[in-house]
């Protein structure tokens, strides 16, 4: 018998923070806002660390009780469907009779009505100071708000070429005024404006062509034109379906630091190509020891290989002290387009533990195709032999000094070493986890498919969102990002708010269905002044797999926001998406559901598990540090998040919910062994009569029991078809045992501890105390499986001679009988027997299991 390897034990209550419901921002009356342009912020790195929460007393066991099997997530968490007025989920003619009519390529947003100035250049603008200096700049007012371009020195003929935007909310005036200003120490100088009204403002929908900007000349306070100076502008009302949108300097930023406006724009990024570089150290030749000792027996000669931040060391070639030593180990490295960080291969000599002396390196170009080619197919690549420099430094590698120094240098001998290198393009670089991927696309471009739909992603709005750091006097500064493919996209940053609408709408083309698309809220650190060494803390994240959504069928969402923190479940806020998944290849589509689900290579030359998880590790650090150095970052704390870096981190909330994921699995077995058991026991009569009559018919026409089979599976699919799923699947809480009462807090404690641990040494003891108790149980339940399968090896291995015996003897009585007597009789008798009524049942075990239980096993040669 299988044991539980999670016994029930004492549950402890999670405190559940109620969610802040501020229904949206409240505007009161404030000075006028300026938002200003920013320079480049070069971006820079930073490592996540876990908060751990303070730990429980010492000695204290932690253990769980097992949760209901059936029990659903809470309604906190569940999805809420919605019904906004977006284009998409109109009909036809109610689409086009719409007055806030967008774009076809925006219908699954609601359109956002938006008034767009541009501020292109000016000309002949009149000298406001004594010495004839002009320094320029722009104010656009609108009410309250109003943006302010850069003033640039000395120029009477400036160019900004900026464009500001004002949403509907902040439309608070019937007049538009743009002022040019003199920039002064003291007190700016006012030079001239131009008014428009906002009712002569025209309208612009896409996929018209833009508004061409035109010359207006300036007037004085009083509206006097004056006699010099001209501004160009274009003035329209528009939505965020323009293109001017992205780039704007929106309204909403006006209480930005100078530094921070920048990062608060929506932008779209690509993660870097990525290949697998494959490297064969085989062996070396003439190697010399190192210094200058002559006649030193040769130490152990290892090789390094070096990509990058990469560092790979070969075992001690063989035989030990030979100066033509041999390796063949074989090494896997993560490169990155345009492949521009060299390969330096070290070969060291061991002449102490921990102390590697060098005997000569050679760098090799990994873009040069003529020493790594790029192996697109399954074939074997040539090795090479490479001259070892010793006059290389490690200070030269590091510069990139390449082989053709080396090959240079006049010199009479040189070591060599044997490589075989090669760009592996056929397989898949893996930067996410394979349960969450979103591309498994191969390296190689013409060895990819072709797209089989699109996707298309409205990202609302948010509401009741929870701060997950304390802010002065603030509430959040939500954005979103959303990952599928090598394509990354993050929406404008909206400041002060805890209901954010930002109605924004991205594509992506599909080329597998089984993809998973990826999309978090975060908080904005950077904005508030923290600069550089502040980070955006996450709020939530949502999945939806792109095979259980309906073609063509639009799905609107308010999903759950959850965080897992040292003090128990979250729930951190509502995020309203909607989602489409548009098939364009049909049989294409079809077809991919028998291909494998990887490339090609990742089965014809698989790579082991242990060394694909330090790959992924690898290739994750470089589309963090390549996103990183983006303008504006995105930085390393999001695509951590993001790519799930640390999934593979032991957690014991983890292990129970993946092993009642396993229990669950046999619940239908045993579902099924309960209902036979109910037949063979005559609970119900009438069933068992229909079930002997049924066995009798199969039995009789043997033909019938394949097309019975596969009848039963089509009727059990059409019956669950009315109770199929309406909305895409979200995280259960319940079966990541993360609600209260599911989850000890010293569990989740150890769960967000660094690695290594940061506890004391009493609270590590304590884990430890506890860990090996669980262990021992899944030890036990292990040892009780390998008992059962040993005790059917026993059956002809002799070890029990008599029990061998009597088992092959019945073997040759039972072959005679079965080739004596047809098969349906015996199929018959055998059925009847085990159906027959319990009035001719016993309530002991049957012989063959008393004969089974006895047979022998290997638990009783432990020690």
């Amino acid at each position: 018998m299988v044991r539980s390897a999670f016994a029930p034990q004492q549950p402890s209550a999670v405190e559940q923070p109620a969610a802040a419901g501020n229904g949206g921002d409240e505007h009161e009356a404030r000075p006028p806002r300026i938002f200003r342009s920013v320079p480049a912020a070069e971006p820079r790195r930073a490592t996540l660390h876990a908060v751990a929460a303070p730990p429980p007393p010492p000695g204290q066991t932690v253990v769980m009780p097992k949760p209901a099997a059936s029990a659903p997530p809470g309604p906190a968490f569940g999805l809420v469907e919605t019904k906004p007025p977006l284009p998409a989920k109109m009909g036809p003619r109610a689409a086009a009779a719409a007055a806030a009519k967008i774009a076809s390529t925006y219908d699954m947003v609601e359109p956002m009505t938006y008034l767009y100035v541009s501020v292109v250049k000016a000309r002949d603008l009149p000298n406001m100071d004594v010495t004839g200096a002009l320094d320029p700049y722009v104010e656009v007012k609108l009410g309250n708000f109003k943006g302010v371009t850069k003033h640039l020195d000395k120029n009477p003929n400036p160019v900004w070429r900026q464009t500001f935007a004002f949403s509907r909310e902040h439309l608070q005036s019937n007049l538009l005024e743009v002022a040019i200003k003199d920039k002064d120490m003291i007190k700016d100088d006012f030079v001239g404006r131009v008014l428009f009204d906002m009712t002569d403002i025209p309208q612009r929908v896409p996929p018209d062509s833009p508004l061409a900007p035109q010359w207006y000349r300036l007037a004085d306070r009083s509206g006097e034109k004056l006699r010099h100076g001209e501004i160009m502008l274009a003035v329209w009302i528009g939505t965020q379906a323009d293109e001017a949108f992205p780039e704007a300097w929106h309204s909403d930023a006006h209480s930005l630091p100078f530094e921070g406006l920048s990062n608060t724009r929506s932008k779209v990024y690509y993660s870097p190509k990525l290949a697998y570089l494959k490297v064969v150290a085989i062996a070396a030749q003439d190697v010399v020891p190192a210094g200058s000792e002559k006649g030193r027996p040769l130490a152990p000669v290892i090789a390094k290989i070096q990509l990058g931040w990469q560092v790979r060391r070969t075992r001690p070639g063989q035989p030990q002290g030979s100066a033509n030593p041999v390796w063949n180990e074989e090494f896997m490295f993560v490169a990155a387009d345009p492949f521009d960080e060299p390969l330096v291969v070290t070969v060291e000599e061991r002449v102490a533990a921990g102390r590697d002396e060098p005997v000569g390196r050679v760098i090799i170009p990994v873009q040069l195709p003529s020493y790594v080619p790029r192996n697109d197919v399954a074939k074997s690549v040539e090795a090479k032999w490479f001259n070892l420099s010793r006059a290389l430094t490690a200070d030269e590698a590091a510069a990139g000094v390449t082989a053709a120094k080396a090959l240079s240098e006049k010199t009479t001998f040189s070591s060599k070493i044997h490589l075989r290198l090669s760009l592996e393009t056929a397989y898949h670089v893996l930067d996410e986890s394979t349960h969450y991927s979103s591309d498994l696309q191969p390296s190689a471009k013409k060895l990819r498919k072709s797209p089989i739909g699109i996707l298309e992603l409205g990202i609302l709005s948010a509401r009741n969102l929870v701060p997950m750091k304390a802010k002065e006097g603030r509430l959040t500064d939500p954005y979103c990002v959303a990952k599928y493919g090598s394509k990354w996209v993050r929406t404008r940053t909206l400041l002060n708010t805890l209901a954010p609408q930002w109605n924004e709408q991205y594509t992506w083309e599909v080329f597998d269905p089984c993809t998973i698309v990826t999309v978090a809220v975060f908080d904005n650190g950077y904005v508030l002044g923290g600069g550089e060494g502040s980070k955006d803390q996450r709020i939530g994240k949502v999945r939806v797999r792109l095979s259980t959504l309906e073609i063509d069928r639009v799905y609107t969402h308010f999903y759950p926001l959850m965080t897992l923190t040292p003090g128990g479940l979250k729930k951190t806020g509502e995020l309203h998406l909607a989602v489409r998944f548009t098939c364009t290849a049909w049989a294409n589509m079809l077809g991919m559901y028998g291909k494998p689900l990887l490339p090609k290579m990742h089965y014809s030359h698989p790579i082991s598990v242990l060394q694909l998880d330090y790959l992924r590790f690898q290739a994750m650090q470089m589309v963090a540090a390549r996103l990183g150095r983006a303008e504006p970052p995105l930085r390393r704390e999001v695509v951590e998040y993001m790519l799930d870096v640390d999934s593979h981190m032991f957690s014991l909330r983890r292990s129970k919910a993946n092993f009642y994921r396993i229990t669950s699995l046999f619940s239908g077995a045993v579902a099924v062994a309960k209902w036979m058991e109910g037949i063979c026991k005559w609970k119900n009569p009438l069933t068992t009569v229909l079930v002997h009559v049924l066995f009798l018919i199969l039995v009789c026409y043997p033909e019938l029991i394949l097309p019975t089979v596969f009848l039963y599976l089509f009727m059990i699919g059409m019956w669950n078809y009315r109770r199929r799923p309406r909305k895409p699947p979200h995280m259960d809480t319940v079966l990541s045992h993360a609600e209260s009462g599911l989850v000890h807090p010293d569990e989740l404690d150890e769960e967000f501890d660094t690695f290594p641990t940061s506890k004391p040494g009493d609270v590590v003891r304590m884990r430890y105390d506890r860990l090996r108790s669980v262990a021992g149980r899944v030890q036990t339940v292990v040892g009780d499986l390998a008992t059962q399968g040993e005790r059917a090896q026993a059956l002809l291995s002799w070890r029990d001679p008599r029990a061998t015996a009597i088992f092959i003897m019945l073997s040759l009585v039972v072959a005679v009988v079965l080739y004596v007597t047809p098969f349906q009789v015996v199929a018959v008798v055998l059925g009847l027997y085990l159906l027959r009524h319990p009035r001719f049942r016993s309530k002991q075990p049957s012989v063959p299991f008393n004969f089974y239980k006895r047979l022998p096993a290997k638990s009783d040669m432990l020690l």
